[in-house]
């Protein structure tokens, strides 16, 4: 039997299932898994020689396609010449200055400094030591509390998964760890208001007002949201007076706004970072995921220039003690860079802007199909959600097994992505052609109707 063959599948499963720990593990979904052995442009293939569009970017990275030979030779390069240093304190490199300058120039105009983390879930960590260390250089040390919304994602570290508002993320950890509460989301399709006076979207923004005044504004330290809610919401775009309301109740308290762009950033909703749609700048940003199209691990914070200037100037006995083994990474920061140039010379961010408008516009007349509640989406991040009565929004009773029935629809059609709940969800990566965007239109439309 050859190793990696196609009838070498069974046992390659069989070792799987004994020795391999899953992200949200369970056996149940490994029985018969997909085994992926290449990828090519949006193309995966798996052992047994089928080849899939990978409709979700592996896991909302791979910005550049698969198979790219700059960013596999920028690694090589960089390995060779300098695997690993460290960042700690008397210690740099190189590539992490560079990557320092060049995210400088793309951030928002007010973020002046960059920390390098190896993903989402320990930047989201970052973030909340970050913001509490703030306040408390300032001699505000009951600033500690973190709001975030529900339905949001932020990581499955301690931290991180106490900011996540998904409580499966919690449930059988033990609680979420004390100092973290949880508002509703802006979702425009679901979020229902009492009130006459505003819009929705400044209604459910003021949800922030009224929690912190109710825990006290010397209390809070930071809320931190995704421009759009992807992992968890299913792809959920706020309205356009949403964040702009939110800065200014952020403003108003003295509460830092995190903005949590590990899917939104880069590129992917047809802006580098996705604020931008709104004309709203975060106190700090986090980001991983398409940073280098997932070729290396890499994520990070940017920080504004008061924040930068406060860990200028605390006492040295009394810094801001944080710090991974493998932040700066040369090698992440080297693949990195040969990410960002490949972005910007095929001019990845205008193309996401202009063939996200064309998926929607393909996926636009399943708006009549009697259970497609909404289409919605912002760039090449889009997301379809499925529902058992338009008018009433009810979902589909779980019997039903909408979104494994759906799943297994779209692949035999030859696309591979997530189906959230009964939410289809679609992040194909940005060097993506539009008759491949034409196919992913025609598959959604034919797996809907196969299952509804």
């Amino acid at each position: 039997m050859a190793r990696g063959s196609a009838n070498g599948k069974p046992a390659l499963v069989q070792s799987d299932l004994r020795h391999l720990i899953h992200p949200q593990h369970h056996p149940s979904e490994h029985q018969d898994p997909q085994v992926w052995v290449s990828g090519k442009g949006i193309t995966l293939t798996n052992i047994e020689g089928k080849s899939y569009i990978d409709g979700l970017s592996g896991m909302w990275n791979v910005y550049a396609g698969h198979g790219r030979t700059e960013l596999v030779k920028a690694a090589a390069a960089q390995l060779k010449t300098l695997a690993f240093a460290t960042a700690y304190a008397g210690s740099t490199n190189l590539q992490a200055i560079e990557l320092a300058k060049v995210l400088k120039r793309l951030v928002y105009p007010n973020i002046e400094a960059f920390y390098f983390t190896l993903g989402g879930s320990d930047a989201t960590d970052t973030s909340i030591r970050t913001a509490r260390f703030f306040w408390g250089a300032k001699g505000r040390t009951k600033k500690q509390k973190i709001i975030a919304r529900k339905l949001s994602y932020h990581g499955s570290t301690v931290g991180a998964a106490s900011a996540t508002g998904v409580d499966e993320f919690s449930q059988g950890f033990g609680p979420r760890l004390p100092g973290f509460l949880h508002i509703e989301s802006p979702n425009p399709y679901r979020f229902t208001t009492t009130r006459k006076d505003v819009s929705p979207g400044v209604a459910a923004a003021d949800l922030l007002e009224e929690i912190i005044l109710r825990e006290g504004p010397e209390t809070v330290a930071a809320f931190i949201a995704e421009p759009i809610q992807g992992g968890g919401g299913g792809v959920l775009v706020p309205p356009a007076d949403y964040f702009p309301r939110i800065r200014q109740i952020c403003d108003r308290y003295d509460v830092l706004l995190i903005s949590d762009e590990v899917i939104t950033g880069f590129g992917r909703t047809g802006r580098w970072f996705a604020l931008e749609h709104w004309g709203v700048q975060p106190d700090i940003v986090q980001f991983a995921k398409g940073i280098t199209s997932g070729y290396f691990p890499l994520g990070g914070i940017g920080v504004s220039k008061a924040i930068k200037a406060t860990l200028d100037t605390v006492e040295s006995g009394k810094r801001w003690w944080h710090g991974y083994t493998a932040s700066g990474h040369p090698v992440g920061a080297a693949v990195a860079l040969a990410n960002l140039r490949i972005i910007q010379k095929e001019g990845l961010v205008k193309r996401s802007a202009r063939l996200g408008a064309r998926l929607l516009k393909g996926l636009a007349p399943l708006k009549k199909h009697p259970h497609v509640g909404e289409i919605r989406g912002l760039g090449l991040l889009v997301g379809v959600e499925l529902v058992a009565n338009k008018t009433t929004k009810e979902r589909f009773p779980s019997e039903r097994n909408i979104g494994k029935r759906l799943r297994q629809e779209l692949l035999a059609r030859g696309l591979c992505t997530r189906v959230l709940d009964e939410v289809i969800c679609l992040a194909p990566p940005l060097v993506i052609s539009e008759k491949e965007i034409d196919r992913i239109v025609r598959i959604v439309t034919e797996a809907i109707t196969a299952v509804v």
